[in-house]
């Protein structure tokens, strides 16, 4: 399980931890902040597009070399983002690895599955699962500080260390895994008939869309707006991931409440944290009380998002899963690259109206999903009734 939670926890580095050192990058790779967004952006996009088709793939070849593969090209990815100062290659080493992201998660859960029965199974995934927290909350602050004190390079080469670890203790420690049974294409595929699972799909799309409009520029922002130097933004995104630790917690209890009054809430706290954002941006003192309020509403974004679809993809959770992760992504995508036109057309400041359009349209979608999910379930009473 730890060997497992450590090759999540490197993957949430390389993938995130770039958030932190984007203006050294765009500086070094001598390209804009916002074309230096692109290498959140494809990463993600890559993930979209690949995650339902390779995960679906790789289920004929044993885990534990799918899980082995991925974090070596993770490391070699990491060792030329230190050396590269192309940045067409830095792209391109971008997304190959993010190829790959979707299938290792994949895989991982099928994996702590196996390791655990019943209720240790859930323990499992969460051991596992654990490492993404631990990822927003020290891999991503970790190469901040390692780029401001060192050198960029040294935080590349730190992520590599960790993709090197995760993958000596995937080799020593996991047991070969070839694959089992699975479902078949055709009964995956089933769940997406139900026309209502494309507004669920879109509306999550559009979730992570607000968040990295506005998250994917963080350092930036609080560089250029709220006037804070290398330190005090790695501080800042230490804090944040600390908080998102408890926040997920605080929105797994809402859940359990009851998942559709749970999801239009997490998006209207979204946009009265941006509208915060964008009211004290300029204000040093303030800002760091707007982070750790940023931080706690932005945790809700996986755990709400992947509860939202799971009740469409009951009958095929890997194929869910795979959705989740695809999807996902391409709002990623679609966030970094407009929250980049923002950045190039408008003043930084302007930056968290981005996130506040996205969460609108989100939340009407939402609205409308939940008023069809009424409308179908009136229906088998009003037959009920008239006969």
């Amino acid at each position: 399980m730890l060997a497992l939670a450590v090759g999540v926890f490197s993957i949430i580095t390389t993938e995130l931890g770039i958030v932190g050192v984007l203006p050294q990058v765009a500086a070094r790779l001598d390209v804009s902040t916002s074309t230096a967004g692109l290498l959140v952006g494809s990463f993600a996009f890559a993930v979209a597009l690949s995650g339902p088709f390779l995960t679906l793939a790789a289920s004929r070849i044993d885990r534990r070399v799918v899980l082995a593969t991925t974090m070596g090209v993770f490391a070699i990815s990491n060792a030329v983002y230190a050396l590269s100062t192309q940045f067409e290659l830095t792209l391109a080493f971008r997304i190959v690895p993010a190829l790959l992201h979707p299938v290792f998660f994949s895989v991982a859960l099928v994996a702590a599955s196996r390791f655990g029965r019943g209720a240790d199974a859930t323990r499992a995934t969460a051991q596992v699962f654990a490492g993404i927290t631990a990822g927003f909350a020290f891999g991503v602050p970790l190469t901040s500080y390692l780029a401001d004190h060192i050198s960029l390079p040294a935080a590349f080469w730190f992520g590599a260390a960790v993709n090197l670890l995760g993958l000596i203790g995937i080799l020593v420690f996991l047991p070969a895994m070839p694959p089992g049974e699975r479902l078949s294409y055709g009964r995956q595929v089933a769940v997406l008939r139900d026309g209502r699972i494309w507004l669920t799909i879109l509306s999550i799309v559009l979730v992570f869309a607000a968040q990295f409009s506005v998250y994917g520029y963080f350092a930036e922002y609080l560089g250029t707006v709220t006037g804070m130097d290398g330190t005090w933004i790695s501080a800042m995104l230490l804090v944040f991931g600390i908080t998102m630790i408890f926040g997920n917690f605080a929105f797994a209890a809402l859940l359990r409440r009851g998942v559709a009054r749970t999801v239009p809430l997490f998006l209207l706290l979204s946009v009265v944290g941006y509208a915060l954002v964008f009211a004290f941006g300029a204000q040093f003192a303030p800002m760091i009380a707007v982070v750790v309020l940023w931080a706690a509403v932005h945790s809700g974004g996986l755990i709400v998002s992947q509860s939202w679809l799971s009740r469409d993809t009951a009958d095929a959770p890997e194929f869910g899963n795979s959705l989740f992760v695809s999807f996902s992504n391409l709002g990623i995508t679609v966030g970094t690259t407009v929250g980049g036109w923002a950045l190039a057309a408008l003043p930084t400041r302007a930056l968290p109206w981005t996130g506040i359009g996205f969460a609108l349209a989100a939340l009407a979608l939402v609205l409308l999903r939940l008023a069809l999910d009424r409308r179908a379930s009136a229906r088998p009473t009003a037959v009920a009734a008239r006969q």
